[in-house]
């Protein structure tokens, strides 16, 4: 019977059908790629599977070690699963690529209609080392980062982990799409058929190992493939008199030696001393022998390899042989677990591993001429040292082929997003695209992508959340994820908390961004004023500082305040002709300051969040003041961010979803399903781009409703329409009473342009419905009653049958309810106890 010893494209196969496929290659390649693979699908199946093999106890943590290679200890899959974590992948893809979605055509610069993106180079063949369990599924995960499709080679002699690790990471995946990438083939070097077939297709071929591997695999590299070569490198320590006379350097020192018996590529084989005297060399290689004779012996020390003792035997003796000539010293353990030689000579010399140390003069004054000889197989420098030797040892050592520098003691420890051997892989397997797009037709367009194809993240699961579901892991998030925190305004409630780290804050700024631009903001000719409130851990005001900085736009940050008079003087003094704020703060400003600001004829353009302006309202902005362009300047929630922008086509209510951070779900507003297709519903949102917190299936407290078909502008994202809070929904003398509706009898058949809200109170005989409405020219408070009364039955019912008390009365705006925070008018305010 066959064995199924390879992975393709989602099952196993043998060796008969493995290799018909692979003179298929191609065109499977072409078929992979043809289809979309969104950096969130491979974060969130990594995500899910780091968890898994973080878990001893989980069904997949037991599959996988079970074919773990002979001894080796289980606890690798937690190292491995450390490795796949959002947080750890997130912040490689930010370092190496710039962006958590780094595949999308982007503006890159705001003001330009330029869009560039990271794009796969294709097809990546992976060349895998033997005996190391963990280097082929991450070499496969930065190809998939990429988004390139992958075929892995790994040794006759290792085991299938690989195999079932991927197989294991695509079935995370709903979509198919990381199957569709992943093809991993064991087989001997010896078959070079194989070889040549997987690399001929190849856009770029990765190798693990020394220059005989990479000599043997080189051969079968087309013209204009990309070779990356992960091979051996060399890695020394080098130490101050200071450094070398101190005996915790010493003991770091050690620690690097025998961490991993010097088998990674960071693992110092040589130890240079800042000197040229022969006896201080000698007398430190004797005090270093003693601290590596006092450690514990290396675990599985007996099973060296017999090519691997006869290298050690050799390297010795040829050592204690130059000890006749006055060139070298050995210190050894007697059974042969250790040895330090020391050597007069500066050169590099590699060593035979195994707690085997040279040791070697070099002063700094010739470190470049001593070492640049050999800059293609330099990697770590540990240095030990004052401060200041360590600034000017770092550029010396980096001058001479470095590529990495460390502290003593840390040689073998690495960060997420390092780069290794002196690249980033993941740009490695990337090509850096550009397109130009005119800018008359593409004006308003910040993602190219958003006119091409739809959005396809992983589709939201688990329970629905409410506010305090939120709120208390909100108090619990770790303190590397919470770097800053938000109140909301508190218009609906209590000011709730939320947490951002910086990383998923600038996303969310960039998405704001973006959306701002859709809306028609131009960051290149508009000068802004932003006066959305500040202080109190209030978001809006410093998030759209960000959101133009990032566009790159002229700003005025007055922020809400008091002086309506110095407000209305800086925008005419410095010429600004777009405000953001809050639309009740704004109305209040304009009306305030109407004659100065009539007669200045400046202001062009008014984007507002948190509320709305009323269609008499924006009748008023226009007419009254000339605003050309009045729009949402996002929709969004202080804990989960934007969730929505409006497109020069939008009205109202009408707002396009961030489908690149967000999935958006509108149940029916008393069953917890679908609502029906253009029916009003609760809006539920599940956010994919953030760190720290998981917000899924989160009921915001908002109603909407589906806008069907693709928008007029071309974009593919979902579009839907605000339809009020659950909060503006109010229970009065056993009717359901909504506040829009009362808005839209006022503004409508009363023509009223002002604000306007609602207050419940009881009284002895039945409770009372006040209307507060803003005094503007000519508001009858007598006529407004009798248009809500003729216009909403259900109100109309309640005060025939004497369960409700209905008033309208007509007040000064600043009297008006507003939240103190934010300033947010407050819509109904239920002060019945």
């Amino acid at each position: 019977m066959s064995v199924h010893h390879h992975y393709w494209q989602g099952s196993f196969v043998g060796d008969e059908e493995a290799g018909r496929r692979l003179t298929g290659l191609p065109a499977a390649v072409e078929a992979a790629l043809a289809t979309e693979l969104e950096t969130e699908t491979v974060l969130a199946a990594c995500d899910a599977l780091s968890s898994a093999l973080c878990d001893p106890d989980h069904a997949v943590h037991g599959r996988l070690a079970a074919h773990l290679p002979e001894g080796e200890d289980p606890a690798v899959l937690a190292e491995l699963g450390a490795l796949l974590g959002r947080r750890e992948l997130t912040r490689k893809l930010r370092r190496e690529l710039g962006d958590t979605a780094p595949g999308r055509l982007n503006r890159a610069d705001p003001r330009e209609t330029v869009y560039e993106a990271w794009a796969p180079v294709g097809l990546v063949a992976h060349i895998a080392p033997g005996n190391a369990a963990t280097v082929a599924p991450l070499s496969i995960v930065e190809g998939l980062l990429a988004g390139n499709v992958n075929i892995l080679k790994t040794s006759s002699a290792d085991t299938l982990l690989t195999q079932h690790l991927m197989a294991e990471l695509a079935a995370l995946d709903p979509t198919g799409a990381l199957a569709a990438r992943i093809v991993v083939l064991r087989f001997p070097s010896s078959r070079q058929e194989w070889l040549r077939l997987m690399c001929a297709p190849a856009d770029a071929v990765a190798v693990w190992g020394g220059e005989g591997a990479v000599e043997g695999v080189s051969a079968h590299v087309p013209a204009g493939c990309r070779l990356v070569e992960w091979g051996h490198r060399i890695s020394f320590a080098y130490l101050t008199s200071d450094a070398w006379s101190d005996t915790v350097t010493l003991g770091a020192l050690a620690d690097d030696v025998c961490l991993h018996e010097q088998q990674a590529c960071s693992s110092p084989q040589v130890v240079y001393l800042d000197t040229e005297d022969e006896g201080e060399v000698f007398a430190f290689a004797e005090r270093f022998a003693a601290v590596l004779a006092a450690r514990p012996p290396a675990v599985g020390a007996a099973s060296t390899a017999e090519a691997d003792a006869a290298e050690l035997t050799t390297t010795e003796l040829m050592a204690r042989l130059e000890e006749h000539l006055g060139l070298t010293r050995v210190f050894a353990a007697p059974d042969g677990s250790w040895r330090v030689m020391a050597d007069t000579r500066s050169p590099l010399t590699a060593s035979p591993l195994n707690r085997s140390v040279w040791v070697k003069p070099l002063p700094r004054k010739r470190m470049i001429a001593t070492l640049r000889p050999m800059r293609r197989y330099l990697q770590t420098a540990g240095l030990a040292g004052s401060r200041t030797d360590i600034a000017e040892l770092s550029r010396t050592a980096l001058a001479a082929g470095v590529t990495r520098v460390t502290p003593v003691g840390a040689m073998l420890e690495s960060y997420a997003g390092e780069p290794h051997d002196g690249v980033y892989a993941l740009q490695r397997y990337s090509r850096r695209v550009a397109v130009q797009a005119d800018p008359a037709l593409f004006a308003t367009t910040a993602c190219l992508d958003d006119l091409a194809r739809p959005v396809v993240l992983p589709p939201p699961a688990g329970p629905l959340l409410g506010k305090e579901d939120v709120q208390e892991p909100a108090r619990r998030v770790a303190r590397a994820d919470a770097e800053l925190y938000f109140r909301s305004g508190g218009s609906t409630g209590a000011p709730a908390l939320s947490v951002f780290s910086y990383d998923d804050y600038d996303t969310q700024m960039h998405a704001a961004a973006r959306g701002l631009l859709a809306a028609g903001y131009d960051p290149v000719v508009d000068r802004t004023a932003n006066l959305f409130y500040c202080g109190a851990m209030y978001g809006s005001f410093i998030s759209f500082f960000s959101v133009l900085e990032r566009l790159g736009g002229v700003q005025l940050p007055l922020s809400a305040g008091p002086d309506h008079g110095a407000t209305a003087r800086a925008l005419i003094d410095h010429g600004a002709d777009t405000l953001f704020g809050m639309p009740s703060y704004l109305w209040q400003l304009l009306h305030a300051e109407k004659n100065a600001l009539r007669a200045y004829g400046g202001l062009r353009k008014v984007y507002y969040g948190g509320e709305h302006f009323t269609p008499e309202q924006r009748r008023t902005l226009e007419d009254t003041f000339g605003i050309e362009v009045i729009r949402s300047i996002t929709y969004g929630s202080t804990d989960l961010g934007p969730l929505g922008y409006q497109c020069t086509e939008s009205t109202g209510g009408v707002h396009h979803l961030h489908a690149d951070l967000h999935t958006m779900e509108i149940l029916d507003l008393a069953e917890d399903r679908p609502a029906a297709p253009g029916e009003t519903g609760r809006l539920v949102f599940t956010t994919h781009a953030r760190r720290g917190q998981q917000l899924g299936r989160y009921v915001i407290g908002d109603l909407g409703r589906e806008v069907p078909g693709r928008c007029p502008c071309g974009r593919h994202a979902p579009r839907f329409e605000l339809r009020g809070r659950t909060g503006d929904v109010m229970r009065v003398a056993t009717y359901f009473l909504n506040h829009r509706r009362f808005l839209d009898l006022a503004g409508g058949n009363g023509g009223h342009r002002g604000e306007l809200q609602v207050r419940l109170d009881a009284t002895d005989a039945r409770e009372r419905l006040t209307v507060r409405v803003e005094r503007t020219g000519g508001t009858d408070p007598e006529r407004l009653r009798e248009v809500f009364l003729a216009g909403y039955p259900e109100l109309r019912s309640a005060v025939a049958e004497r369960l409700l008390d209905l008033v309208v009365e007509v007040v000064d705006g600043a009297s008006l309810d507003r939240s103190p925070t934010s300033g947010k008018l407050l819509a109904v305010v239920d002060a019945r106890g």
